[in-house]
Formats: C-alpha cells, sequence, structure tokens
C-alpha cells in the first residue's frame, strides 16, 4: 500500500507552492525577516526563506552530501546570509527555468519529500508572519501521502489508521510534521504519546511545549 499521490500531482503541487510562497515573500517588508520562526526556533523569517530557496539551488549543482541534515540546510542559509527578502525572491524565481526542467525527473518517494518540506516552512512562515492560508492546497495533499507513507513504514497500520481518523489533512500534516505538541495531538482525539514516540530520532520531532496557531 502506498498513499504517495501521482508524479504529476507532486510537480504540479510543487509549481504552486512555490508561487505561493514567493509571492507571500514578495509582500512582506524587510523588517520582518529579522522576526523568528516559532516552528524553527533557530532560524528567522529570512533563514528560513533562504532554506527554501537553497534547496533547488543545491539539487541543481549537485550539492547533495549531507541532504536533509542540519549542516546541510545551514550552508543554504548561510549563503544567503546578507540577501534581502526581494534578493532571495528573485533568485527562487531565477531558478524556475532551471529546475522545472529538472523536477519532473526526480524519483518518487522524493519528490513528495521535497514538497512536504517546503509546504511545511511554508506554513512556518504563514505562521510567523500571520497569514494564515493555503491550507487546503495541493502541496497539503501530496505531503501528508508522504507522510502517511512514512507512518505506515515505522508502525504498521498507523498510517491508515490516520488517514480515516476523520481528522483535517491540515492537522494532520502539521502533527506529522512535529509542530504541535503531545498534549495539541491528543486535543485532537490522537494519542499524543504514541505519535511523539513514532516520530522521535527524526526531523520531525514535536516540540515539548505548545506553540499557539
Amino acid at each position: 500500500m502506498t498513499f504517495l499521490l501521482p508524479d504529476a500531482d507532486v510537480v504540479e503541487a510543487y509549481r504552486d507552492l512555490r508561487s505561493r510562497t514567493i509571492a507571500l515573500v514578495r509582500s512582506t517588508s524587510e523588517s520582518r525577516g529579522r522576526d523568528l520562526v516559532p516552528h524553527c526556533p533557530a532560524w528567522t523569517v529570512r533563514d528560513v526563506i533562504a532554506h527554501l530557496v537553497g534547496v533547488p539551488e543545491d539539487i541543481l549543482a549537485g550539492r547533495m552530501d549531507g541532504v536533509t541534515t542540519d549542516a546541510w540546510t545551514q550552508a543554504q542559509v548561510d549563503r544567503h546570509r546578507d540577501d534581502s527578502l526581494q534578493q532571495l525572491a528573485d533568485a527562487w524565481t531565477d531558478s524556475v527555468a532551471s529546475f522545472d526542467p529538472v523536477l519532473p525527473l526526480i524519483p518518487a518517494p522524493v519528490n513528495s519529500q521535497l514538497v512536504m518540506d517546503a509546504v511545511t516552512h511554508e506554513h512556518d512562515l504563514r505562521h510567523a508572519l500571520g497569514e494564515p492560508g493555503a491550507r487546503d492546497s495541493s502541496a497539503v495533499r501530496v505531503a501528508l501521502g508522504w507522510l502517511l507513507d512514512m507512518a505506515e513504514n515505522r508502525s504498521a497500520g498507523t498510517g491508515e489508521d490516520l488517514r480515516s481518523s476523520g481528522i483535517a489533512e491540515f492537522d494532520l500534516l502539521r502533527v506529522l510534521t512535529g509542530r504541535r505538541s503531545s498534549s495539541q495531538i491528543t486535543a485532537l482525539g490522537l494519542d499524543g504519546p504514541a505519535l511523539v514516540a513514532l516520530l522521535a530520532g527524526s526531523p520531525l520531532k514535536p516540540p515539548n511545549d505548545s506553540i499557539a496557531e
């Protein structure tokens, strides 16, 4: 069993979320770039955007050693340390012509994981900026497919149980990407301690303390 969406849907979801997030960046004042992002407490708004810009840059440049590690993502942040938000938006826009031909060639499930990471940070930014929206996007559905696969692989039956739980897709996305504490997960009607244990040891580990939405 797989929960992954078709590759064509994955490609379109990434393109949509990229356009949407670039527009969000362009509408954000430069002063907000220094705001801390509660779901990524080591990063500012500018740092999160630098990561989103840096991922396609690294894929195109073949800089994949240590992919998904803290060192890999921090190098992206450091590379764009002096860029303004508008420069970051320009850099991401400029990458489209080179990255779009490559995007359909990224195999499953890595392509869905790419969308999962990007849409997670889209909503981290929206939370930090007080700009909620796009909670029913195609990227949310693609990301959730990857996350349910991950949950199923870690604990047989968990993916199907979560899919049939009746919990909104966006809430499941935030639970499974470590954006909800155990008490917040429990408040949704899920087994908070069990899901915290499921995500332990991964980059998606839930916070100890709840972050208000």
